[in-house]
Parts: structure tokens; C-alpha cells; sequence
């Protein structure tokens, strides 16, 4: 079978095992040799080769619905489901995404690129299918790193309870649960998913309880004890067991025979079931195998040797500037805490947890978690600084809200990937901080425009009171070595870069660097715009941008954030409860729509909001 040709699940449905292993090389080659060009996820996707090949084997998509867990393991299914032609165009703009996207196949059942979300959504399906009297099979593959998530065991909870059919892969990708891969397991896995022996298993049970009085129960109780034993002799299934999901596993996730013959007994099971299946990821290129995690994600790199095909900037990532500074501030005060959810590299703490492991604690993929057990540190005198991306950082609003504001906790919030961050696209965008964070009472807003006042903003919000978050973009440092500090207070005041008359331009983060590109573009016809880095974003300084708004009679905001209820709006809100008559205020930022992934130059480009295009739309608006 030649990749080339699959236009459709249904083009493997006669390939023999041997084909299929033969596909699982092709799919693996095909995965490294576009990664390797362009970046993206490679560990996971190689991960669940055999995997997917089986799922698609043994079931009929779209009708059968294949709910996929965070996306970024879904490179293969994309390969499978007529999207090869397009396969160079991953993560690309006006590409296909790096994760499941409805409104790109009818294979993509349900979006995703968030984590812990297929099974609650697998268990939506199901219970649509029956509500309608179809009798469609419904599937969520999930990975143990997104069993870390409070959502997966509500779901989990609330399927036992349901007891609608639909299976549950449980990707064990990093054999954390249970490496027991034995020769007794698989033939367990045998016995119990045999259909002879569940329909032996279903009549024992009726004859049973027709016996008279209790003896029918105890019968009946101490076979299912037998079965359970027998079960937790070999693998960890008594957890799903006890909340009424049948556990089939572990399994060995390359072994593509096993996988069919396991998949095609389970599919016929009532009731929801769990198939536990190990994998590795990075299978297949020996570089990811050995550091799955620095292969997670990459860019483009020299799949020989490993090293990257472009070369990094001489400048220090953003992401390591706070690392470095909060393990110096670490050193010196011991309240403080670093907090990550799943994400130490990405966020920077691993640079503090290999100087001061015991001061940096990552609870899994369990961002509503880590906001509330930050908030309860901070009752005991802990300094939380409590890292994560913007766009995961929306999942603990409602932490924030109750749990910190309302108690008015000195949580210190540090969202990395603020604003748009290109190839990963509108899951992975941090589009709306600015907008959720200035809705929550209390909360102090910063917002560094560089490397320097992203240190002497850390370093002051140590010391602040009750909340603060500090938001900054995905890239790197302006500089290559910081400069001397100013001082951590004075970093987080509006700054006047430039002083001019009538035009009054204010730049929230780093867009600021754009807006010193448009003033350079106004005064270049004839314009003596005023300058200023916002800095902070709430609350704002009333007195400060009084004096400024009596001396310009246009004002321009730009920012990375949703024009909807961001920097601009707040700036809006203050013109009107100032009673400022006469001034015109033009607003750049992000549309109220998702933006789609593609170069973060690029976009700006496209959306108009780089510091050329805002000149130019300023000048016509004049």
C-alpha cells in the first residue's frame, strides 16, 4: 500500500497486518520528513502510528466518531484521512492546522488543542447517538499526560454513571501507569473481551440472581471478585472498574495484530470501556526516543544529526529571561514558589527546578488546580508565581476570580505566549488576557514592551499586594544581554519614549516596538507624534493620561489583545468617564474573530496592525 494513494480510511480496510506495518514506516517518514522542514509536533504523532492505523482499521469513520485528545497526536490521522496532498502545508498559512479543526474534515469530528477534553466530548457524541437511535461507535483517545486534568475524571465519572457505549484509549505514552506488558496479560485481555466468554459471563449473571434469597448475590459477587482479581494481578484497572468502565490493558501500542483483534472484541462490549495502550513516543527517529520531550515540539532540523536547519537568534528567549530572573530572585527569598502546569520548559521553571528543585512544583495538566492550590500557598505567607500560557491560562478564569481576587491573594500570574504565536494557530493564540484579566477586581495588569521591564516587573510584583499578572509574547529578547536594571518600580509606570503634539500614540507590551515603526513613519509626513509605553494596563494611571489626553486631540492605541474589552476599550472607558470631548481615538489590535496560524509577521501584515499599516490607516483616517 503506497501512502500516496490513501484518500480514505476505507483504502486500508484489506490491507493485511504486513501492509499495515509497511504503512506505519511510510507514515513515519513521511511525519519526520515534513517536520524536520517545517517544525511542529513530532514525538507524540510518532508515537500512535500503529495506533491510528488500527483505529481506522477497525473503525468507520466519520460515521464512527474518533474524538482525539489535545490534536497534536493526530498527524497520522490526517495522513489517513485524504489529507496527504495538503500534508506540506501543516502549520502553515492558509495550510492545514497542527491540530483537529471541524471546518477543515469531516474526519475531525471535534476541535481540539487544549487537553483533557475527549472524553467529556466522546460521551456528548454518545449521548446524541442515542437520543437520535443511531448506532454509530464513538471512540476518545486520550494521553496519560492529559489524565493529569480534573476534566478527564469528571468525565470518566460521569460516563461510568451513564453507561453508554463508547470506548476510551487511554494513550500511555510514558508507561507511568503500568509497564506489565506480559504474555499473562495478553491472554486476560483475550479472555475478557471474547465474546463467548461475555456472553457465558451475561447468562452466569442472570441465572444467578434467579436463585433464591442471597445465594444468587453471593454467587454472583464472588465471580466478578474472581475476575477482578485476576485483573489487578496484571494491570490497574480496579480504578475504572470501581466507577463502572471496563478496563482492557495494557496492551502493547506497535503491536498492530493485538491492537485489531483487541479493538474489533471491545467495539462489541456494552457499556463504556477503557483500552489502556503503551506507547513510545518518538518511536522511530532515534533522537526523539532518547528526549521525547525536547521533540515534543521543534522547529526545522537536520533529522541526522538533530540540530536545527535554521539557527536560533544570539538573543536569550523571553521565556529564559524569566526563568533566569526568578531563580535569582528565588535564591534570595525563600516565599517564593514557582508553579507550572505540565509545562516547566515552556514556561521557563525548569531553569529554577535545576538549581532549586524543591521551589518549583508542576501539578500535570491541571491549570483550574494550580490557580487554587497557588491561592491556598498564598494564605500561608508563600509568594506563588504561578506559570502558564495565556490561551491555558483561560481555563482557571473562574480560580482567578474565586479563589484569589475575591480573597484578594498576592498570586504573582506569569502568562508566556501572549498574543499571536504563529504556527500553532487559534488554540494556542493568547488573544484574550488582557480582556479577562482587566475584568477581575483587584488584579494588577503589566505588560512588558522588552527583556528589561519583563525582569523589573517580576521583580517588583514579588512585592506587591493581592494579584498581578504579567503578560509577554512568544520570542525572543530585543537585546542580547539585559541592561543595568532601572529599578523594579519604576518599570511598572507608562513611560513617554517619545514627546510630540496632537497625535498620541500608546502601545500596550511589546506592540509598542511596532508603534515606534509607525511614529517613525508619521514624523517621516510631516507629524510630531507622542510616544508612550503603556506598561501598565490596570489599573490605569487617571492623572497620567489626563495630562495627556488635554494635549492631543488623536489617539491611537495597539495591541496583541482582542479590541474587545482590551487595552484600547480601557482607554475608551477612561475618554468617556473623563468627559473628553473632541478626541478621536482609533483603536488597532486583534478582530473579534479566531485568527488562523501563519507566520506572526505575516499575520500582522494581515491583519493591519504592524507599525506601517497602522501609519498608513492613521494618515487616511486624518
Amino acid at each position: 500500500m503506497d501512502l500516496k494513494k490513501i484518500k480514505s480510511p476505507r483504502d486500508i480496510k484489506n490491507c493485511s497486518v504486513e501492509e499495515l506495518n509497511a504503512l506505519a514506516s511510510q507514515i513515519r517518514e513521511t511525519i519526520i520528513g515534513q517536520v524536520s522542514k517545517h517544525g511542529g509536533h513530532l514525538a507524540s504523532s510518532l508515537g500512535v502510528v500503529e495506533l491510528t492505523l488500527a483505529l481506522h482499521y477497525v473503525y468507520d469513520a466519520p460515521d464512527d466518531k474518533l474524538v482525539w485528545d489535545v490534536g497534536h497526536q493526530a498527524y497520522v490521522h490526517k495522513l489517513l484521512t485524504g489529507r496527504y496532498d495538503r500534508f506540506d502545508t501543516l502549520r502553515q498559512q492558509n495550510g492545514i492546522s497542527g491540530f483537529l479543526k471541524r471546518n477543515e474534515s469531516e474526519y475531525d469530528c471535534f476541535g481540539a488543542g487544549h487537553a483533557t477534553t475527549s472524553i467529556s466530548a466522546a460521551l456528548g457524541f454518545a449521548v446524541a447517538r442515542n437520543h437520535f437511535a443511531r448506532n454509530n461507535n464513538v471512540v476518545a483517545i486520550i494521553g496519560d499526560g492529559s489524565m493529569t486534568g480534573g476534566m478527564a475524571y469528571e468525565a470518566i465519572n460521569n460516563a461510568g454513571i451513564s453507561k453508554k457505549n463508547m470506548t476510551i484509549i487511554l494513550n500511555d505514552n510514558k508507561m507511568s501507569i503500568a509497564p506489565n506488558v506480559g504474555g499473562f496479560s495478553k491472554y486476560l485481555n483475550r479472555v475478557i473481551s471474547d465474546p463467548v466468554y461475555n456472553k457465558m459471563r451475561s447468562d452466569l449473571d442472570r441465572v444467578m440472581m434467579r436463585l433464591p434469597g442471597v445465594l444468587g448475590s453471593r454467587f454472583r459477587d464472588l465471580f466478578l471478585q474472581a475476575e477482578k482479581v485476576a485483573k489487578n494481578a496484571v494491570k490497574p484497572g480496579r480504578f475504572f472498574e470501581d466507577l463502572g468502565i471496563r478496563y482492557f490493558g495494557p496492551i502493547d501500542g506497535h503491536d498492530i495484530n493485538e491492537l485489531i483483534r483487541l479493538l474489533e472484541r471491545v467495539k462489541a462490549q456494552p457499556g463504556p470501556c477503557i483500552v489502556h495502550v503503551l506507547t513510545e513516543k518518538g518511536r522511530g527517529l532515534d533522537l526523539a526516543e532518547k528526549n521525547p520531550t525536547k521533540w515534543h515540539g521543534c522547529g526545522p532540523f537536520d533529522p541526522e544529526s538533530g540540530l536545527p536547519i535554521v539557527p536560533g537568534s544570539l538573543n536569550p528567549s523571553l521565556t529564559s529571561v524569566f526563568g533566569k530572573t526568578l531563580l535569582e530572585l528565588a535564591k534570595k527569598d525563600n516565599r517564593i514558589i514557582g508553579i507550572t502546569a505540565a509545562m516547566p520548559t515552556g514556561c521557563g521553571l525548569d531553569i529554577v527546578a535545576k538549581e532549586l528543585p524543591d521551589r518549583v512544583i508542576d501539578v500535570g495538566i491541571a491549570e483550574e488546580h494550580a490557580v487554587t492550590f497557588a491561592a491556598g500557598l498564598a494564605c500561608e505567607g508563600i509568594v506563588p508565581v504561578v506559570a502558564i500560557y495565556s490561551s491555558f491560562m483561560q481555563r482557571a478564569y473562574d480560580q482567578m476570580m474565586h479563589d484569589v481576587a475575591l480573597q484578594n491573594l498576592h498570586v504573582v500570574f506569569v502568562l508566556d505566549r501572549a498574543g499571536l504565536v504563529g504556527a500553532d494557530g487559534p488554540t494556542h493564540h493568547g488573544s484574550f488576557d488582557l480582556s479577562f484579566l482587566r475584568t477581575i477586581p483587584g488584579m494588577t495588569v503589566l505588560a512588558p514592551s522588552n527583556e528589561n521591564e519583563l525582569r523589573d516587573m517580576l521583580t517588583a510584583a514579588i512585592d506587591m499586594k493581592g494579584p498581578v499578572a504579567i503578560r509577554y509574547p512568544r520570542g525572543t529578547a530585543l537585546a542580547e544581554e539585559l541592561v543595568e536594571s532601572v529599578g523594579p518600580f519604576n518599570a511598572t509606570e507608562p513611560k513617554v519614549l517619545e514627546q510630540g503634539e496632537n497625535i498620541l500614540l500608546l502601545g500596550a507590551g511589546f506592540m509598542t516596538n511596532e508603534l515606534k515603526k509607525t511614529a517613525e513613519v508619521l514624523r517621516a509626513n510631516g507629524h510630531k507624534p507622542t510616544l508612550v509605553d503603556a506598561r501598565l494596563v490596570k489599573p490605569l494611571d487617571a492623572k497620567f493620561y489626563a495630562n495627556l489626553f488635554n494635549n492631543h486631540n488623536v489617539i491611537v492605541t495597539l495591541e496583541d489583545n482582542t479590541l474587545v474589552g482590551g487595552y484600547g476599550s480601557a482607554i475608551g472607558e477612561m475618554l468617556m468617564d473623563m468627559g473628553c470631548v473632541g478626541k478621536k481615538l482609533i483603536r488597532f489590535g486583534l478582530p473579534d474573530h479566531f485568527v488562523e496560524q501563519g507566520d506572526i509577521k505575516d499575520l500582522y501584515k494581515l491583519l493591519k496592525i504592524d507599525g506601517e499599516s497602522v501609519a498608513k490607516q492613521v494618515m487616511e483616517k486624518l
